[in-house]
């Protein structure tokens, strides 16, 4: 003997109730996929795109290398030696300052021990978003200093989506190095200090932050990014001063591995 069952018809208020609830399980995974998957492969993409370019330079400069002639020297018995610097000896060593950026266009790569040897996102000029941040770059200020120009480097970041690279700007600790690749070296500041501003507070832009009319003397670098996590209330705001320029010639600086 079969048992029969009685299926209830379905009704407007059911089919709606129904078609939320995907809606509602597709928009979780998407705020998922925005705040952690997305972010995880994006950054992913970033750091190999920052080695990349890491690797472009080398290899340059490497070929360049190779291509100029060792020129023939005839000692002296009378000449006294010519002390050679160390690789590392660089503290002294003029920075070289290269122009602002074209456009978008990718100039140079942070590196940030503190935040894994792996890290390596690719800098390019302007600082919005379909222009630069949303592909996972870090951008520069039009109009502010240069890596090593005395004054003010001025970057930004997104800390949540596209890769987030300053998503752990608030774990940064006094005397960390963040050092700036480009093509003919690498630029090395430390890490001084954090602070919380509103988003109309663009004096930290300034060539000497928030010191209007103040004529700069020093070498600084500003990092600006949204504030808390997954809001933009404020700005977090990470300074830094210069320690270093290390030459192409020179090899990778120290500091690069997070050496003081």
């Amino acid at each position: 003997m079969s048992i029969s069952t009685r299926h209830r018809p379905a009704t407007v208020i059911g089919v709606i109730g129904e078609l939320l609830m995907t809606v509602g399980v597709i928009l979780l995974l998407y705020v998922a996929w925005q705040l952690w998957l997305g972010d995880v492969i994006y950054g992913a993409q970033a750091n190999a795109q920052g080695n990349e370019l890491s690797e472009t330079w080398a290899d340059g400069f490497a070929e360049t290398d190779a291509a100029t002639p060792t020129p023939i020297t005839v000692p002296t018995p009378t000449a006294a030696p010519i002390p050679t610097p160390a690789p590392e000896d660089t503290e002294d060593v003029e920075p070289i300052i290269l122009a602002e950026p074209s456009g978008t266009e990718d100039f140079a790569v942070l590196h940030v021990p503190r935040f894994g040897s792996d890290y390596a996102v690719p800098m390019a000029g302007g600082v919005t978003r379909a222009g630069t941040l949303d592909r996972q770059r870090i951008g520069h200020y039009p109009g502010t200093q240069m890596p090593g120009e005395i004054g003010n480097f001025a970057v930004a970041g997104h800390r949540t989506t596209y890769g987030a690279p300053f998503n752990r700007i608030a774990e940064l600790r006094v005397g960390d190095p963040l050092v700036i690749e480009t093509a003919v070296g690498w630029y090395t500041y430390r890490f001084r200090t954090l602070e919380y501003v509103r988003p109309d507070a663009t004096d930290v832009l300034l060539p000497v932050p928030q010191a209007p009319d103040t004529p700069a003397g020093t070498r600084y670098m500003t990092m600006t990014s949204c504030s808390p996590l997954y809001s933009a209330a404020e700005r977090i705001i990470a300074y830094s001063v210069f320690e270093s320029f290390t030459p192409r010639a020179g090899g990778p600086p120290a500091s690069l591995a997070g050496g003081a």
